[in-house]
């Protein structure tokens, strides 16, 4: 039996909380230390983690989130999302982790092509100048779907 060996890596990153942005930068980078083509489509509201004025104000997802392993309401209190915040930065600065910045700069040197969703940044009323510089451009869903048209190729949702 034959198999295929994975050529390029798809995410599709559409929550921009910081559990979900490390997933998907984590996964896009190692792909590119293992020689994998690599690239994330930032849509709905992972828009805000190649906004300017948002990427370094990302957090924790507290409410129904069933790994904090906390009741909902507990989760909603007042400064419940910033001390979790708080903590879990705390923990990826032990690890040597990089900023959402840092990393989105990372990740394109490197070759992670990114891509904002324009049905998403038509939305939220978005401009170019609102996004980040690395940004390799804004492409309809059919634009990015048409980059997986490679043999070997991988699409991750998260």
């Amino acid at each position: 039996m034959e198999t295929t060996k994975v050529k390029k890596m798809l995410f599709i990153l559409s929550k921009a909380t910081i559990e979900n942005v490390y997933a998907a930068f984590v996964m896009a980078n190692g792909a590119r230390m293992e020689g994998i083509d690599a690239e994330i489509f930032f849509t709905f509201f992972g828009l805000e983690a190649i906004q300017k004025k948002k990427l370094n104000d990302l957090r924790v997802a507290t409410v129904g989130n069933p790994a904090m392993h906390i009741p909902t309401m507990l989760g909603g209190l007042p400064g419940m999302e910033a001390l979790a915040t708080k903590m879990m930065k705390k923990e990826m600065e032990k690890l040597d982790m990089p900023p959402i910045d840092e990393f989105l700069e990372i990740l394109s040197a490197s070759g992670v092509k990114l891509w904002g969703c324009k049905l998403a940044v038509d939305m939220f009323h978005l401009k170019e100048e609102d996004l980040i510089e690395d940004l390799d451009g804004i492409l309809t869903i059919g634009d990015f779907y048409s980059k997986a048209n490679v043999e070997g190729t991988q699409m991750l949702f998260i």
